[in-house]
């Protein structure tokens, strides 16, 4: 039982990080174009971050997953769902990190630009060693809590047939007649998910120099 766990686990796990590694500069990069002087990019940008906040990730899961298939005509392959899935994760919480990106920098008092010109800092230096520093520890509590969010929503992905955790301990609870899988996927889930709020605390911890 720990062993099919531990494997359906290792896929959760999985779209954890790849989510991880594609949302955060994707929502760095949606924040960005969110907040363009350009009024057309703006609107994409406001669309985009709209819609994926507004509609469920499971359904927007479906519609990557079958969409090739009934739009393009392309045929579904074995790897199809997995992709579908991670797609789905990243496109789905970078426009969550994109409006708290988008938060962080808009806390910033504009004295802050103004002070660092006078100073004579280029509008690069002026992002990379004042406002981003600053911008990280402000938005560090709602990044953490969405990160605890994904730990668990990656039990969405057995909407579409990805075999995470979740599918694994309720198949396991099927044939078994039991509800001790669903006990020990709990307790792993609570596990990882206080790791991982260890490790936010520490990061938060080192950022506390940056006083505001």
């Amino acid at each position: 039982m720990m062993q099919m766990l531990g494997e359906g686990f290792a896929t959760s796990l999985q779209i954890f990080a790849l989510t991880l590694v594609g949302a955060l500069p994707l929502g760095a990069v949606a924040a960005a174009l969110r907040m363009c002087r350009l009024a057309p990019v703006r609107l994409i940008a406001r669309a985009y971050i709209s819609v994926m906040r507004g509609t469920p990730l499971m359904l927007q899961m479906f519609a990557i997953y079958f969409m090739p298939f009934y739009v393009f005509g392309v045929q579904l392959t074995p790897s199809s769902k997995w992709q579908a899935a991670v797609i789905a994760f990243i496109v789905n919480y970078a426009a969550y990190f994109a409006e708290i990106y988008r938060s962080g920098l808009q806390s910033i008092p504009r004295g802050q630009y103004e002070a660092a010109e006078v100073l004579g800092y280029s509008r690069l230096q002026t992002l990379v060693f004042i406002i981003v520093p600053q911008v990280v520890k402000r938005v560090m509590p709602a990044i953490g809590n969405e990160v605890i969010t994904l730990v668990k929503d990656t039990s969405l992905a057995f909407a579409i047939g990805v075999g995470e955790m979740f599918s694994t301990a309720k198949a396991l609870v099927a044939s078994q007649v039991s509800m001790v899988p669903f006990a020990l996927a709990a307790a792993i889930y609570w596990a990882f998910n206080f790791a991982v709020e260890l490790v936010l605390g520490l990061v938060e911890k080192r950022l506390a120099y940056y006083r505001d």
